[in-house]
């Protein structure tokens, strides 16, 4: 953009309606561009230091440039260049007030070639800011469209597209594998992202992003584009497959079909836009475990077990479709889990017979020597569902004596055989703690176990002090994710830190009282309850 400044007053009107019909911004905005050009050369020509304002009448194109001076109470003034005492105020102007100004009109510049030049660079720079805010504004609710664009150079890889009315930018990693670009070339892309950096808005774009795949569908599938069928995930590996999850509010309508289209016309026009990427759509599902066998067709599920607090699942298929539900590379795993966002494990069915049969001998010689029965009893507590001692001292005498073979006094000779063996390896482990030098300290901090003490003094904290300079993640490393989770890991730090905060007399305070040596805050309590 070439604009000169040293022109007749009334073509700066005339030069500011062009400037704003070319950068498709409004007049007003140029206006103020030129009026903060002519105050800096005004200021560099009667002093950087003086307030020296500009302005262009909007009717006329009269230029009008004056010296602003505030009168202030204070004297001296802090700055002779900017400020005048109220006494010698009064003195031009009679009847001035603290706060005002005194305006002095100055002789219009005659710009010389660098005053020129200088404030050309003013207006261009200008224009340029209300340009990249004008994008911004247009831009940054228009995060998830797709746009068209015309590639208009490279930079060390990376994209930058011409959309028209700005310009943004593709990573090279935001491009699909194999697929190249040169100038001049169209490319269709989804704005994922629109950030406001130093150098003014940046637009990113992307080819890679699930939902790319979405939008092209909502374009091809007017089912989609009419909310009739909603698009539930999108699993993608760029240029090699994807798998996409949909369902229908209309229950005449199949999604699946809809979105593949007559002769597979849909699919195969989203397919030629992502350089033959294969696409799997697949049927979305309220429950879980239909939406995970779902999800790794067009391998067969024989079974699926849920942990639903680890967002966890085995998923047990015929041994003969190991390899297509796990596909090429882990590739059709990977993406079942990236779509149903629970973490998939696979097993053949010859697995996890083994796997069952290896827990049921695993436990059944648990109980045998735990509870010194024979390989029958043993064998139905393992069918019945049990795992552990502790949960057959936990269970209902009635429960216990309910299963078929039991009676009441089995059941009640099992539940003291169980305590007693609890007993005896609770002590034990209490002795090895001793032995390890934990301090009682440790041991009173409610939520860990005697194994799970023993666990700790092996591995060397041994005070509260060790204890409470874990980091929650480094219990549950050395007592095992099974043991304990974060909350329950940061509950036992937080305790054994609170002898920091509570000092000699929080210690005190918080000692364990004999019975019948209630504090006056505990008598106080009781009486309230």
């Amino acid at each position: 953009m070439a604009v000169d400044v040293a022109i007749a007053r009334p073509e700066l009107l005339q030069v500011a309606e062009a400037v704003a019909r070319e950068k498709m911004i409004e007049r007003e905005e140029v206006l103020e561009a030129m009026e903060q050009a002519i105050q800096k050369a005004g200021r560099a020509k009667y002093g950087h230091e003086k307030d020296i304002r500009a302005t262009i009448d909007r009717r006329t194109g009269e230029v009008k440039l004056s010296r602003w001076t505030e009168v202030v109470e204070q004297e001296p003034v802090e700055n002779e260049a900017t400020q005048i005492p109220l006494r010698i105020a009064q003195r031009i102007k009679p009847g001035i007030k603290v706060g005002e100004y005194i305006v002095d009109p100055l002789p219009p510049i005659d710009f010389g070639r660098i005053a020129a030049q200088t404030a050309k660079q003013v207006i261009v720079q200008r224009v340029r800011e209300v340009e990249r805010r004008k994008q911004y504004e247009e831009y940054k609710d228009r995060v998830g469209e797709i746009v068209n664009g015309i590639v208009k150079r490279t930079e060390y890889g990376n994209l930058m597209v011409d959309l028209g009315r700005a310009e943004a930018l593709l990573r090279r990693d935001e491009t699909i594998p194999r697929e190249s670009f040169r100038n001049g070339d169209r490319v269709r892309a989804y704005i994922y992202d629109v950030r406001e950096e130093p150098r003014g808005p940046q637009i990113f774009l992307s080819r890679t992003h699930p939902g790319f795949l979405a939008k092209l569908f909502a374009q091809e599938v007017p089912e989609i584009y009419d909310g009739i069928i909603e698009i539930k995930a999108v699993a993608r590996d760029p240029g090699s497959r994807a798998k996409m999850a949909v369902v229908s509010r209309d229950s005449s309508i199949d999604p699946v079909g809809a979105c593949v289209g007559m002769r597979g016309s849909r699919v195969q026009a989203v397919v030629a836009e992502l350089q033959g990427e294969k696409i799997d759509i697949i049927p979305w599902s309220p429950d879980p475990a239909t939406f995970i066998v779902n999800a790794l067709a067009p391998a067969e599920v024989t079974k699926v077990v849920l942990d639903d607090e680890a967002r966890r699942c085995e998923v047990v298929v015929p041994d003969d479709q190991l390899s297509l539900a796990i596909g090429r590379r882990g590739q059709n795993v990977r993406l079942a889990s990236q779509l149903t966002r629970w973490d998939i494990d696979i097993l053949t069915e010859a697995e996890e017979s083994e796997r069952r049969q290896e827990e049921f001998r695993r436990r059944s010689a648990l109980f045998v020597e735990a509870l010194d029965v024979d390989d029958v009893i043993a064998g139905l507590l393992v069918t019945e569902g049990f795992g552990s001692i502790e949960e057959i001292v936990a269970v209902d005498d009635e429960e216990l004596a309910g299963i078929e073979g039991f009676d009441e006094n089995v059941a009640a000779e099992l539940k003291r055989r169980a305590m007693a063996y609890l007993e005896k390896r609770d002590a034990e482990y209490d002795a090895r703690r001793r032995e390890l030098g934990v301090e009682d300290a440790v041991a009173e901090i409610e939520g860990l176990s005697p194994a799970m003490l023993v666990a700790l003094g092996e591995k060397g904290v041994k005070t509260l002090d060790d204890l409470a300079d874990l980091a929650s993640d480094e219990l549950i490393e050395i007592l095992g994710s099974d043991e304990m989770d974060e909350e329950t890991a940061n509950a036992i730090i937080m305790a054994a830190r609170q002898h920091w905060f509570d000092g000699e007399d929080g210690a005190a305070a918080t000692a364990p009282v004999a019975d019948g040596d209630a504090t006056e805050g505990e008598a106080g309590h009781a009486q309230g309850a």
